[in-house]
C-alpha cells in the first residue's frame, strides 16, 4: 500500500476536526456543559481514542468549536452583505429577511447557534482568559454587522460624532436583545428539527 502524502494526512486531519466539532455542537445542544468526549465520539461515529487524539478535554474542544463557528458566522455575514448590498436601506424588510436567514443558518449549522447562545451568556463554559478575546471578536465580527441588518437604522440620521457613538452603542444593545430573543425562540424548534420550517413564523412573532 502506498503511504499517504503529507497533503492527504492534512486533509484527513481537517475533515476529522470538522466531523468532531459538528458532533460536539449537536451533543452540546442536548447536554450542555455535561457533554463528555465519549458522547462526542458516539455522535461522530468515531472511536473514543480517535476523538481523544484530537481533543483530550472538552474545554479545548468547545473553545475551538466556538472560534471556528465565529469565523463561519463572520464569512456568512460578509457574503450576505455582498450579495445584497442595498439591503440596509430598507430597514423593516432587512430585519425580517435577515432574521429568517439567520434562523435558517442555525438550522444548518448548530455550532453557530451555539456561538450566539453562548455569546449572550458571556461564554460561561470558558475561563475568562479564553472568553474575553472571544467576546471582543464576536462583537466586532458578528454583533456589529448584525446591528446593520437587525438594528433600528439610527446610523442613517447621525448629526455628530458624539451622537454617532451613543447611537452605535444603542444599536449594539438593541441587536443583543434581538439576538437573545431569536436564540430563545429557536431553541424549541431546533430541538424538534423544525427550525427551517418555523423560521418565518418566529420572525413574525418577534415582529422583526
Amino acid at each position: 500500500m502506498t503511504p499517504r502524502t503529507k497533503e492527504q494526512n492534512e486533509d484527513i486531519r481537517l475533515r476529522r476536526l470538522v466531523q468532531i466539532r459538528k458532533a460536539a455542537a449537536d451533543v452540546f445542544l442536548n447536554k450542555g456543559p455535561l457533554l463528555e468526549i465519549r458522547d462526542v465520539a458516539v455522535e461522530a461515529g468515531l472511536g473514543y481514542g480517535t476523538v481523544y487524539h484530537y481533543y483530550s478535554n472538552k474545554g479545548d474542544l468547545l473553545h475551538d468549536l466556538l472560534w471556528d463557528a465565529l469565523d463561519r458566522a463572520g464569512e456568512w455575514l460578509k457574503s450576505l452583505h455582498m450579495a445584497e448590498p442595498e439591503l440596509p436601506l430598507k430597514i423593516p424588510l432587512v430585519s425580517s429577511a435577515a432574521g429568517v436567514r439567520l434562523l435558517q443558518l442555525w438550522a444548518e449549522d448548530h455550532a453557530i447557534y451555539l456561538l450566539c447562545k453562548q455569546a449572550g451568556e458571556g461564554f460561561p463554559t470558558l475561563p475568562e482568559a479564553r472568553s474575553s478575546p472571544l467576546i471582543a471578536e464576536f462583537r466586532r465580527e458578528v454583533l456589529t454587522p448584525l446591528s446593520t441588518l437587525l438594528g433600528t437604522g439610527l446610523t442613517e440620521v447621525l448629526v455628530s460624532h458624539e451622537r454617532a457613538t451613543v447611537d452605535a452603542q444603542h444599536e449594539l444593545q438593541h441587536t443583543e436583545m434581538l439576538l437573545a430573543a431569536l436564540v430563545g425562540c429557536a431553541a424549541l424548534s431546533l430541538r424538534r428539527g423544525q427550525l427551517n420550517e418555523d423560521a418565518t413564523e418566529i420572525v413574525r412573532i418577534l415582529k422583526l
